[in-house]
């Protein structure tokens, strides 16, 4: 399949740039590169350094799919540059579908967020679960899905809505929970929890991308539905011992200002027939790995904030 990904040079898609033409499909990314390009070159890809907001029909002619991952990403980053969020990732989700219809684009796989839903004391949170979106990060997640479902009778577009995503990357994240407090460990040996019973739900990165191909292949059509991806509810506390289980570092709880407390559940995923692979503990013990191995040091391109400071974007 020839596989068009928005943003495929960041977190999420370099892993599955990498899983895609393993595969043996032809990939194009177009993505800022605002974090860097993170790709390694191969005869099956082409990479376009290219704001997604200045798309063109030409950019798209001749895919057959889009994966739509690209966005200003994280309730902190969206905060800085709020109009540059709203254009990036609602504005701009009208564009994507437009020229995508021109183009013949058979079908969108969008990512979305689960915190969509805002903070939620139900232990089962489904798809059909009121939003309550409480940050403008949220609301620009939650518009995007409405567009693209206006789009239904034209586009075959299925919305996958992430848990929080742990694990490696080539373009490794810091500001997640889980990547975050296991280099805590790894770097001073000790973790600084704020709280610690807030509720989060957990998702690891190649079962997120194997979700995005479950789509991507499947025989039956998925349009206009959404689907939950989160396997595992786990409190800040609770990742944290898993951490310390495996790393010997302490613990220290401090007061949180965060409130945030939310669970998902993915039954509607798991019964089209996906199995999940991973679990947080495998993230945790990949990410010790290849710190230990790489005598890793962070950097700013590791935070998707630091990065977002520096640009000089509108």
């Amino acid at each position: 399949m020839k596989i068009i990904i928005l943003g495929g040079c960041g977190y999420i898609g370099s892993v599955l740039t990498d899983i895609l033409l393993k595969k043996k499909n032809k990939i194009k990314i177009i993505d800022n590169q605002w974090f860097g390009k993170n790709i390694s070159s191969h005869r099956d890809l082409k990479i376009v350094k290219k704001d997604i907001r200045n798309l063109k029909k030409e950019d798209l002619n001749g895919y057959d799919a889009i994966i739509h991952l690209a966005n200003i990403a994280n309730d902190p980053s969206v905060l800085l540059k709020p109009d540059l969020s709203w254009d990036v990732n609602v504005l701009t989700t009208m564009k994507i579908c437009e020229l995508a219809i021109e183009a013949k684009i058979k079908k969108i796989i969008f990512s979305s967020s689960g915190s969509v839903y805002g903070v939620s004391n139900k232990k089962k949170v489904i798809e059909e679960t009121d939003l309550k979106p409480i940050s403008i990060y949220n609301k620009t997640k939650m518009i995007a899905e409405r567009v693209f479902l206006s789009y239904s009778k034209h586009l075959n577009t299925t919305i996958i809505r992430p848990a929080t995503v742990c694990g490696l990357s080539k373009r490794l994240r810091l500001d997640v929970s889980v990547n975050m407090l296991t280099y805590q460990a790894y770097k001073n040996k000790l973790i600084t929890v704020l709280g610690g019973s807030q509720i989060r739900p957990n998702v690891h990165i190649i079962d997120l991308c194997n979700i995005f191909l479950h789509f991507l292949f499947a025989k039956k059509s998925y349009n206009n539905q959404i689907f939950n991806a989160g396997f595992e509810n786990l409190s800040i506390l609770d990742i944290a011992k898993k951490i310390k289980a495996k790393t010997n570092c302490e613990i220290q709880i401090k007061p949180s200002n965060d409130p945030r407390s939310y669970r998902l559940n993915s039954n509607k995923l798991l019964n089209t027939g996906f199995k999940k692979k991973y679990s947080v503990e495998d993230a945790i013990e990949q990410l010790i790995y290849f710190f230990d191995k790489k005598k890793f040091k962070s950097s700013n391109k590791n935070f998707n904030i630091k990065t977002t400071q520096q640009l000089n974007v509108k």
